[in-house]
């Protein structure tokens, strides 16, 4: 019964989600609620926090959910453990999206100690990002940076929309955007800082061209935690990983003229937030952290976000 009643509110979230979508932009404002899963993984392989807020969510009438990461750093990199988890998101009653994070990639190491991150990453995207719809039940359409020849790769960077808002994801992983501080280990940062910097200034073109009440941004490190910064090194001489983004982020969003969302995982050396959304103008910043967030998104407010903690307790997991 209860298998009944969630393929039956899958379809209703289904059919009012194609309702979302198909609302010209110039038409009358719809309100509706995202929710967003953080790292919630308490305990290395242990993924009942995660199931659990994935089923919290489905019993949630949301218009899809992201989960910024799949797996802790200290989790292995298998395929086995990528694909287990690749199941559980797929199990999700709700459009699910898919925002990698450090920790699904950036500390793999090979059989020799040495690094298999970019091996690694090239593999989450062969697994988790083979189509142009979301996971989940109610498939929601995506464009993936990947139908870009020049950026053919980055297939984990997407964008959709709904309503008036314009929502992305960007790989942006924690532990100093993945920069290496070794001579001759960057490539990787280099490269797909130039591909995230085309991301972001087509992402905000496209929304102010359609004239959208908000962007909302999923990452896993937080580009915003040293607002104003414009130093590339520290007075300990270490290299900041974050501040061509974070410039080119206050650049982009002072010229928009809505709301902009950056929505990020909690730094572990970065004390927590009060509570909700910090603005910075019209820059937002949320941190998620061990609970799922309901985010509540009303484009003829002048907010246009809003942030609560999701509802937790609502159905039981069996592992």
């Amino acid at each position: 019964m209860k298998q009944q009643c969630l393929r039956v509110l899958s379809a209703v979230n289904f059919l009012w989600l194609l309702v979302l979508v198909s609302v010209p932009v110039s038409a009358q404002p719809i309100d509706f609620s995202v929710g967003l899963i953080g790292q919630v993984i308490r305990t290395a392989n242990d993924d009942s926090a995660l199931a659990q807020a994935i089923a919290d969510s489905d019993a949630d009438n949301l218009a899809f959910v992201v989960v910024n990461g799949i797996k802790r750093a200290d989790e292995p990199c298998t395929d086995q453990l990528y694909r287990h988890r690749m199941d559980l998101l797929r199990s999700a009653q709700n459009g699910l999206i898919l925002s990698l994070a450090g920790g699904d990639w950036t500390e793999c190491k090979d059989a020799s100690g040495h690094s298999a991150a970019v091996e690694r990453l090239s593999r989450l995207r062969e697994l988790f990002f083979v189509d142009e719809f979301s996971l989940g039940a109610s498939k929601i359409p995506v464009i993936r940076q990947s139908n870009t020849p020049k950026f053919r790769s980055y297939m984990e960077n997407a964008r959709w929309e709904v309503g008036r808002v314009l929502f992305a994801t960007v790989n942006l992983p924690a532990d100093n955007n993945h920069y290496r501080m070794e001579a001759g280990r960057n490539s990787e940062f280099e490269d797909r800082l130039i591909a995230n910097r085309d991301w972001l200034q087509r992402t905000f073109a496209i929304a102010t061209r359609k004239k959208m009440a908000g962007i909302a941004l999923f990452c896993d490190g937080n580009p915003l935690l040293k607002p104003g910064t414009q130093r590339l090194f520290d007075s300990a001489g270490k290299r900041d990983g974050f501040t061509e983004i974070r410039q080119q982020l206050s650049a982009l969003a002072g010229k928009f003229p809505g709301k902009v969302l950056v929505a990020h995982n909690r730094s572990a050396s970065h004390n927590a937030h009060s509570s909700g959304i910090v603005w910075h103008g019209n820059l937002g910043d949320l941190e998620l952290g061990s609970d799922w967030i309901k985010l509540g998104i009303k484009s003829g407010n002048p907010a246009v976000f809003t942030s609560s903690k999701g509802s937790s307790g609502t159905t039981t997991v069996n592992q």
